[in-house]
């Protein structure tokens, strides 16, 4: 068996990853006909194809109701820690993260889950904390949203607690807390290291709880100048608290020979195709029970939000996405995830004509030539 090791750790290279790829139509609020069919069989093509290429991470969405529209998007969605199971045993090297929400999962469950799947990788499962926001979905599993975030963020404090005391402890123990009472409980096995802790936070609250539990802290790139002191700040403070926090973004592609070509077919999936009820509801949820994105930019945000989720736009020629990528690291990002409107037909493109940019600019290391997987 090989050392464990997991690709977020490497502080030498950008990081890059894709996100959504378990949810139709990925992060593309459109009605076009070769949206993202997030079918099993094209989520192990593109992770193959990732892990080939050298990407980094896989990161899901974690989702239960649709936005409704008429592709009901995000209604077809795969489960998220079958779905990194799953793919960590097609691949070599990628990384690839379950997203939980902690009011809907046990911690002690949860604990052996990632446990059982860091020994299956080995060491490349990572754990995406989600404390709630989307309350049409807590009506559906039969849960009350607290109105406030420090009850939200309370919670999944002491959930991520257990958690942690469950991989660490090595004697069977009682946990009475405000929100959990376990009776002699004992984390066996344990992973072989701590995954990595992603979060993304716009709150105080929220934002509070990453600096001091996450490895990596998730949020939108909507104006550079604004990210830059954003993720300067952010870093701070978890200095502040005797950390270090690398804040990752997230970032729709569409990369064609020319500009032209790529700006006609943004225009035709996340404007002219948009799904414009899907979207409509999916910022009203945002922005009702979530801080995620700045409420000054709406108008912004509902555009993008059409394109790619409220990704940061890399639209254009290969040099031109590449320059993209270049400035997002020059704003303090320590990576990003990138969408496509269709990821196993778009890629490759990415991954012939700008990822060997990335590498002449230093963002990224050189590519070693494919190994068959053991």
């Amino acid at each position: 068996m090989r050392a464990p090791r997991n690709r977020m750790f490497n502080d030498r290279t950008f990081l890059l990853g894709t996100f959504a790829t378990n949810c139709s139509g990925g992060m593309t609020v459109t009605k076009v006909p070769e949206r993202w069919d997030n079918s099993w069989a094209n989520n192990v093509r593109l992770a193959r194809l990732l892990d080939d290429a050298g990407i980094d991470f896989m990161l899901p969405i974690a989702r239960w109701i649709g936005y409704g529209g008429d592709t009901n998007f995000h209604g077809n969605v795969l489960e998220t820690i079958t779905w990194a199971a799953g793919l960590l045993a097609a691949t070599r090297d990628i990384s690839l993260f379950a997203t939980i929400h902690t009011a809907a999962n046990n911690p002690v469950v949860v604990a052996k889950q990632l446990a059982t799947i860091d020994q299956m990788s080995p060491g490349r499962i990572g754990l995406n904390i989600v404390a709630g926001w989307n309350k049409p979905e807590y009506d559906a599993l039969g849960l009350t949203l607290p109105d406030d975030h420090d009850t939200r963020y309370g919670y999944a404090q002491e959930w991520f607690d257990a958690v942690t005391a469950l991989w660490t402890r090595t004697e069977s123990f009682d946990w009475a807390g405000t929100y959990f009472k376990l009776r002699n409980v004992l984390g066996e096995p344990r992973p072989s290291q701590r995954p990595p802790i992603l979060n993304a936070a716009g709150s105080a609250q929220g934002r509070e709880f990453a600096v001091r539990n996450a490895d990596f802290l998730f949020t939108p790139a909507i104006d550079l100048a604004r990210s830059r002191e954003e993720v300067a700040a952010l870093k701070r403070q978890a200095a502040g608290v005797g950390r270090a926090v690398n804040v990752l973004t997230f970032s729709h592609v569409v990369c064609r020979p020319t500009e032209s070509e790529a700006r006609a077919y943004l225009e035709h999936t996340g404007k002219a195709n948009a799904d414009w009820a899907a979207v409509d509801n999916l910022v009203r949820l945002q922005f009702a029970h979530a801080q995620s994105f700045p409420h000054d930019l709406l108008a912004l945000i509902r555009d993008r939000m059409a394109a790619g989720h409220g990704g940061f736009p890399l639209v254009g020629t290969p040099a031109q996405v590449a320059e993209g990528i270049v400035a997002l690291h020059g704003a303090g990002f320590g990576g990003t995830t990138l969408s496509f409107v269709d990821y196993v037909a778009e890629f490759p493109y990415f991954r012939d004509n700008v990822l060997p940019i990335l590498e002449e600019r230093g963002l990224r290391p050189a590519r070693q030539p494919a190994a068959a997987v053991a």
